[in-house]
């Protein structure tokens, strides 16, 4: 009777340890807090795998940077430190131009295009991804760009001149061809630069406008929707790897889901936005077909910019857009 009680237990305990290990857990970095419509959609793609897979795969999120900072969690990723993560995709296009094509100004004109653009440029995403060991599960735009201003901009000429608040070298760029002054200021800043005169004019979203109260110090909002740049959630190869084929079908169709989602929120985003803009007294203006014609041909001059570091990979992407 001992030993079939030993027995027993023995076998109690076995079990135990197999059904243990039968659960993965994949620690999940995000750069955004937990309020922001991308980290909303991260959270509801690890509950639809944990629900899809009963628990055998659980994916904890450990949004704003709080496990690892925006720079490092794609390299984390990629060395294997974090099975899974999530960056924004231009910040990755110092290591190759591909990651930088969503956030080339004036070629989208809107989701619409922003999503052509993303098929355009799938394939060479994902082959981009894979020689790194990565696996592309979904990318999200966020809400697209929009021009503010002290006065009612209708064409490129008006901006001769102005103050053009920059905060990396693509803006710069877009300031300089439009004979402007580019003005390097951070978001916290904004108010205050517009108040002292420091700078005129800027290009950012509908959100950091309403997040940063631009009707303190600005009077109009032009939805140029000069171009939207996505997040990219993305695993490493050999962490999936190691998945049944059960967990990976549960991974892949909650990326499937979560993208779809993820646009559809940043289009609710967008309007949102917009609305609280107009809400507080900024002029919410479509931009006059000589700004849009003007901007347009920036575009152009910083797309063949972008296509001579890309090569011949970059120039088929955007032909395959402009189809």
């Amino acid at each position: 009777m001992r030993l079939i009680s030993s027995v027993l237990t023995a076998a109690f305990v076995a079990g135990s340890i197999t059904a243990a290990s039968a659960q993965t857990k994949w620690d999940m970095p995000t750069p955004y807090p937990d309020g922001n419509f991308h980290t909303k959609n991260v959270a509801a793609f690890a509950a639809d795998v944990d629900k899809a897979t009963k628990g055998s795969l659980k994916i904890v999120v450990h949004s704003a940077g709080s496990l690892i900072k925006h720079p490092e969690i794609k390299r984390a990723v990629r060395q294997g430190t974090a099975p899974i993560g999530e960056i924004l995709e231009s910040l990755a296009a110092n290591e190759a131009p591909v990651y930088g094509i969503d956030s080339l100004p004036f070629v989208t004109t809107g989701y619409d295009s922003a999503k052509k653009l993303y098929a355009a440029q799938k394939p060479y995403l994902e082959k981009q991804l894979a020689s790194e060991g990565l696996i592309l599960l979904y990318s999200v735009p966020w809400p697209p760009q929009g021009l503010y201003a002290k006065r009612e901009i209708t064409k490129v000429e008006d901006l001769k001149g102005l103050k053009f608040r920059t905060y990396n070298a693509t803006i710069g760029r877009i300031a300089t061809l439009a004979g402007a002054i580019p003005t390097q200021i951070e978001v916290p800043d904004l108010p205050t630069a517009f108040a002292t005169g420091r700078v005129d004019v800027m290009i950012t979203s509908a959100s950091t406008g309403v997040d940063t109260k631009a009707q303190d110090y600005l009077t109009h909002y032009i939805d140029t929707q000069a171009w939207q740049p996505r997040n990219i959630v993305f695993v490493n190869k050999a962490a999936f790897d190691k998945l049944t084929a059960e967990q990976k079908k549960a991974v892949q169709d909650a990326a499937k889901a979560a993208e779809e989602r993820g646009w559809k929120a940043s289009r609710e985003e967008m309007a949102i936005k917009t609305k609280a803009l107009k809400d507080a007294g900024i002029k919410v203006l479509d931009p006059s077909p000589a700004l849009k014609s003007g901007l347009a041909k920036i575009g152009e001059t910083i797309a063949r910019e972008w296509v001579e570091k890309a090569g011949a990979d970059g120039k088929a992407m955007l032909d395959a857009f402009r189809k």
